[in-house]
């Protein structure tokens, strides 16, 4: 666990903050579909990814989705930093996009390193600041995009996070993620195919630029 603590957390955290990690951390693997965290649980530890990437989402009252960030290697959630902290249940349900490597630290340590080691207070504060900058972006998205824009924005961000051209999923699954149906999303897919944005095939969708 300590040189893939290193590998993905080295540039960030001091040798002293590494060792504490790895005595106090529990390391996990989780296959990708995997829920790590549910809505309305209390969050007993906090992710520190070091391989794979995870999705977060929020739910209405009549339980669609909505798709708010991925979380990669070297990030946190500041969802659930913030539940640790308050000791709150928690709001979103994380799920592994892929299959993913990370490590729990456990709520005591969180405010004894913020107090005790400024690169962690550098990273806490650093991830709160960047996943309030994506649910900005996700939040403009809904209320300025159109659901194509919305929906290719969508496609380049899962290339991105699984780091190849295709992205293996369902048009259903789609339609959860950005809150919409599953005929308007194969409609729009259509569309986006007939501009040369994606090539459609049986089990994925190809993105080309």
């Amino acid at each position: 666990m300590i040189q893939e603590l290193k590998n993905s957390y080295g540039h960030l955290f001091e040798n002293d903050l590494i060792e504490e990690i790895n005595q106090v951390g529990t390391f996990k693997e989780v296959p990708e579909g995997f829920t790590l965290i549910e809505i309305g649980e209390y969050i007993k530890s906090m992710p520190l990814l070091v391989e794979g990437a995870i999705k977060v989402l929020r739910e209405d009252h009549d339980g669609d989705e909505l798709l708010l960030y991925f979380l990669e290697r070297g990030e946190t959630c500041a969802m659930t930093l913030s539940c640790c902290m308050g000791q709150t249940k928690s709001e979103i349900r994380a799920i592994a996009e892929m299959d993913t490597k990370l490590i729990m630290i456990p709520i005591r340590k969180m405010e004894e390193w913020t107090g005790k080691y400024r690169s962690w207070r550098n990273f806490v504060f650093e991830s709160y600041h960047n996943r309030l900058m994506e649910m900005l972006e996700a939040i403009d998205s809904i209320a300025f995009m159109k659901m194509d824009e919305r929906l290719l924005k969508y496609l380049y961000e899962k290339v991105k996070v699984n780091n190849e051209d295709t992205v293996k999923t369902t048009h259903q699954e789609i339609a959860y993620e950005l809150h919409t149906s599953r005929v308007v999303i194969s409609r729009l897919l259509k569309n986006l195919e007939k501009l040369g944005k994606i090539k459609l095939h049986r089990n994925n969708i190809e993105v080309l630029s």
